[in-house]
């Protein structure tokens, strides 16, 4: 199978609370190689367009808020399945329902502040790629 790649942020909670470097250490465990990361913040702005897909929904004014509130480190990342391993390597949305070992069950505190995102789809992967890091940035 071929790599693929993704792309991950870990929220403003598990950078408050000092878990992003757990989380990038967990990362690396499960396989997957940083091609590119970045701590930034987002202004409302940005987080409204990074979030467009959302705009319609009743949580998206909190979901902004939230995501502006503090610092958030943007990643590109890659290895075999990255995507659906990603996914499984998370955990589920709500931490209460995710597995244990996983990033959102050890350092998520609600549904809400779940600590990190990750793409769903291999479209969803690229355009999110493309919304934090360049070309040049993401080759190796």
């Amino acid at each position: 199978m071929s790599q693929q790649r993704t792309f991950s942020i870990i929220k403003p909670d598990a950078v408050k609370t000092g878990h992003a470097g757990d989380i990038i250490a967990l990362l690396e465990k499960a396989g997957f190689k940083i091609l590119a990361l970045r701590m930034t913040r987002l202004t409302e702005k940005q987080a409204q367009g990074f979030y467009a897909v959302h705009r319609e929904k009743g949580f998206f004014p909190s979901l902004v808020r939230f995501m502006t509130e503090g610092p958030i480190i943007v990643m590109a990342l890659e290895r075999e399945s990255a995507i659906q391993k990603l996914r499984e390597v998370m955990g589920a949305t709500n931490p209460a329902n995710a597995a244990e070992g996983t990033i959102r069950k050890s350092f998520a505190e609600s549904i809400e502040r779940n600590c990190i995102h990750g793409s769903d789809a291999p479209e969803t992967a690229e355009v999110e790629l493309r919304y934090f890091f360049s070309t040049l940035d993401l080759q190796n």
